[in-house]
């Protein structure tokens, strides 16, 4: 069976971590046979091109490599670690949250190779977030084959400030129309990815979801686009979202564990310590507009979390509830 190929990102952070945790200086011969990726050069030349250019990349990107002898008098490599030590992350859930949409947003084919010096830094320094940092975040958003392309090239358009192109389609049954939009800029809510603009069409403002894109085009010269001053993305998509979907407010009474359920948390925009039995925890007060977003963020806390009311909502989950218990007995007794 033929070797996995070693990508590039891969033997440079390999080459990192050998040096970072090495405790004298490494020589470039036990590098070409030891650290992954270099056993492919089959010449010293062809290895020597490639640790230079290895080399040149980490100092661009702000690695302190340094050289020296070795105790043998043969010149070396290392970094050293307090150079190029980070200082202690402490993240707030907001600030968790917003991380955790960041690596959604580039996890996109179009840009994740611009990720890609910053990840390998992190990963190399040993930076790590809990695991549930990133509980109940919505990753989902724009994330079919067909919204990668449509998210990529709306972000190229606010970016580089042209106009663009795209075929909307308003409900599921509806026919595509097209539309021309001056685009101000790309925002999640609620799990879903929006397109703020001006719309040429109609000519007024408004909100599109990025789902119900197509064929999107980017036209024009650069700099057309004047985004207005003041502007606020985040509020006019929560206003045009809860125009569409009515006025009538539902308030959901969720306790959770303390500790637990940050996803659930997250959508609180009330928080009150409570005891549960012997158990310590938070009540949460959540707004009810996507029943099925709520619910899933409760199914997926499993045990710590527990719907007080309303009766409905109580209702669904335990309902879900025991359509996966009864779905784990038909498969165990099979």
């Amino acid at each position: 069976m033929a070797k996995a190929r070693i990508t590039p990102d891969e033997r440079i952070l390999s080459l990192v971590i050998c040096l970072l945790h090495a405790p004298q200086y490494v020589t470039a011969e036990y590098i070409h046979k030891q650290v992954s990726g270099y056993a492919s050069s089959k010449s010293p030349e062809s290895f020597k091109r490639m640790f230079e250019r290895d080399k040149q990349s980490l100092r661009e990107m702000g690695v302190p490599i340094i050289s020296g002898l070795t105790p043998d008098g043969v010149e070396g490599y290392r970094i050293d670690p307090a150079s190029y030590a980070l200082p202690e992350i402490t993240l707030d859930q907001q600030e968790a949250a917003a991380i955790a949409m960041a690596v959604a947003f580039w996890e996109v084919p179009e840009v994740a190779a611009l990720s890609r010096t910053a990840m390998l830094k992190l990963e190399a320094a040993g930076i790590d977030l809990p695991d549930d940092a990133f509980d109940g975040i919505e990753t989902t958003a724009g994330r079919g084959a067909d919204a990668e392309p449509v998210l990529a090239a709306l972000v190229r358009a606010v970016d580089t400030g042209r106009v663009v192109t795209f075929e909307y389609r308003a409900g599921s049954t509806a026919a595509p129309v097209t539309r021309t939009l001056e685009p101000w800029g790309v925002v999640t809510h609620r799990g879903h990815w929006y397109v703020v603009g001006h719309d040429r069409t109609r000519e007024a403002t408004r909100t599109f979801r990025l789902s119900r894109l197509s064929a999107v085009e980017v036209i024009g010269k650069d700099g057309a686009v004047v985004i207005p001053d003041g502007i606020d993305l985040q509020q006019t998509v929560a206003d045009t979202v809860a125009s569409a979907v009515g006025t009538t407010e539902v308030i959901a009474h969720v306790w959770v564990a303390a500790g637990r359920a940050h996803g659930l948390r997250r959508m609180a925009r009330q928080l009150t310590p409570h005891r549960l039995g012997d158990e310590d925890g938070d009540l949460l007060e959540i707004e009810v507009r996507y029943l099925s977003t709520v619910v899933r963020a409760i199914l997926g806390a499993g045990a710590d979390a527990v719907v007080l009311d309303p009766p409905d909502l109580r209702a669904t989950v335990i309902g879900a509830l025991d359509s996966v218990i009864g779905a784990t007995g038909d498969r165990e007794g099979v």
